[in-house]
């Protein structure tokens, strides 16, 4: 690799390093790869480019109509591919070591949780309706236990221990753009985990397991079998059925309803499981384990949500110890 050589061909030898990437992180990379083809910076020589260069890049993104999630994942390539040129003794410096927010603005909107009151209302909706109350038991599991809803979608009557009353976590399925199905390890090494199941939780189990459609032939996705959720073409459930699942409810529940109901997703269920266990008193760390996160700086950040009311609650809590 030489010195004059530019940003694209950098960031093509970056990525042919990167073997064994999940599929959706391989897309992220094609997608990445597809954006920079489309600018003049791509043609720079990487010898050239100052950290001025870097950030006005990032800039122009953002001033072109680039939303910040893609101006990250595009700076996400650039500062390790460059970081490798640093390494192979091409640069002295790497142009792209700055913090991003003091360059772009963070203009991402982010999934709120809803209202304990808002889950309550919802929930009850679900299971009292003739259409959508089929969905009752697995979304009221993706509120009560913060499941990935890829965690959630790869689960298998194996790994539901009724007995123990506990759920072992330990894959993700997946489905690519080509519309093949995989199995990937969880999201991090710390997505790997043992849940345990509350009363209601394991009811809910228990029904989907008694209630689960039988097929005439299971399908088979990388050596799992017997998903708890298929489709009607007898295949395993993914992410994009249940958003969508949780898309129509929400619709059905606003055209019903005075009081409009916020955007529910499957997410938006993990983050709300997050934020009333950090709301009940939980400790930080015992909470990071159930979600499964491997900084417990991503954990610590609900906590830092919370408002008046709940250190109010919390002061009154430690009082009555006292």
């Amino acid at each position: 690799m030489k010195r004059n050589i530019t940003v694209n061909e950098l960031v093509e030898r970056y990525l042919s390093t990167k073997t064994g990437a999940k599929h959706s992180t391989v897309a992220n990379y094609n997608f990445v790869k597809n954006i920079l083809k489309k600018e003049e910076f791509s043609e720079a020589k990487i010898a050239d480019v100052k950290t001025s260069d870097a950030k006005l890049f990032l800039i122009k993104m953002q001033s072109d109509g680039k939303g910040y999630s893609t101006v990250k994942s595009v700076r996400g390539v650039l500062r390790p591919a460059f970081q490798m040129a640093v390494e192979d003794d091409l640069l002295r410096k790497n142009p792209f070591e700055f913090q991003l927010c003091t360059v772009v603005v963070n203009d991402s909107v982010t999934r709120q949780a809803i209202t304990k009151e808002q889950e309550e209302l919802f929930l009850e909706f679900i299971r009292n309706d003739d259409h959508y109350s089929k969905y009752y038991n697995g979304m009221f599991i993706l509120f009560k236990t913060g499941l990935r809803i890829s965690e959630f979608c790869g689960l298998t009557v194996k790994d539901i221990d009724l007995q123990e009353r506990k759920i072992n976590v330990n894959h993700q399925l997946q489905r690519t753009r080509g519309m093949q199905y995989v199995i990937e390890d969880t999201k991090t090494s710390s997505g790997t985990r043992m849940l345990p199941m509350t009363d209601e939780v394991y009811e809910c189990f228990e029904q989907i397991v008694k209630n689960r459609k039988k097929v005439r032939v299971e399908p088979i996705i990388d050596g799992y079998s017997r998903f708890l959720f298929l489709d009607k073409k007898d295949m395993p459930e993914v992410a994009l059925h249940w958003e969508k699942h949780f898309q129509w409810a929400l619709g059905k529940y606003n055209r019903t309803h005075e009081e409009q109901m916020p955007k529910i997703t499957p997410h938006v269920c993990r983050h709300t499981y997050c934020s009333n266990m950090a709301k009940a008193g939980m400790n930080p760390k015992a909470l990071q384990y159930l979600m499964g996160h491997s900084d417990i700086g991503v954990t610590l950040n609900v906590y830092t949500h919370l408002g008046l009311i709940d250190a109010k609650e919390e002061m009154n809590r430690i009082a009555k110890l006292a």
